[in-house]
């Protein structure tokens, strides 16, 4: 490890004013995107391969779909369990 260039940066970061540090961490903020975007692509290839080109079975549109019509009806039940109805009388 080189420690020397370490300690070096960790001073010149202490030794920027506000504005380079937020310009700083916005470049280390894109590049982090950068590289989480990449790891999609690679991920979206590996499943591609091991798929072997076939589509999704049922459709991606149709399972979310239904994912989304489950996640709504588990919320509506925890309304419902969290916040019953009060019986008018």
């Amino acid at each position: 490890m080189n420690t020397k260039l370490v300690d070096g940066l960790a001073q010149i970061i202490q030794s920027l004013s506000k504005e380079e540090k937020a310009l700083l961490d916005e470049k280390l903020k894109k590049s982090d995107g950068q590289a989480a975007f990449q790891r999609l692509i690679e991920l979206g290839d590996k499943i591609n391969a091991r798929r072997a080109g076939k589509p999704f079975d049922p459709p991606l549109e149709d399972y979310i779909q239904q994912t989304r019509e489950e996640r709504n009806e588990q919320y509506d039940e925890l309304m419902r369990s969290c916040f019953p109805k009060s019986e008018a009388k």
